[in-house]
């Protein structure tokens, strides 16, 4: 998938510690889609950082072309946000 990456989505990657290797491989091959607000959808899936598991949560306006990412941030409450975890 091609994508680029707001200003802000960059400044939240160096403020949070998300390399652009993390977020490559979730916009490459998420775990799951979710749709977001409007017409942003979220790319997720565990990763381990820091030895700790994480949800990188990848925000997504596909209605941009190319895809872009918008904003990115890691939880470390998976279950609030993983679809089928309730």
């Amino acid at each position: 998938m091609h994508y680029t990456l707001s200003h802000h989505s960059k400044i939240e990657m160096a403020r949070r510690g998300i390399t652009l290797s993390q977020l490559n491989d979730v916009m490459l091959s998420p775990e799951q889609m979710v749709p977001g607000h409007g017409d942003i959808t979220c790319h997720q899936s565990r990763i381990p950082m820091d030895g700790k598991m994480y949800l990188l949560r990848v925000m997504v306006d596909k209605t941009a072309f190319p895809a872009m990412v918008v904003t990115v941030y890691r939880t470390s409450r998976i279950e609030r946000y993983w679809e089928g975890a309730r």
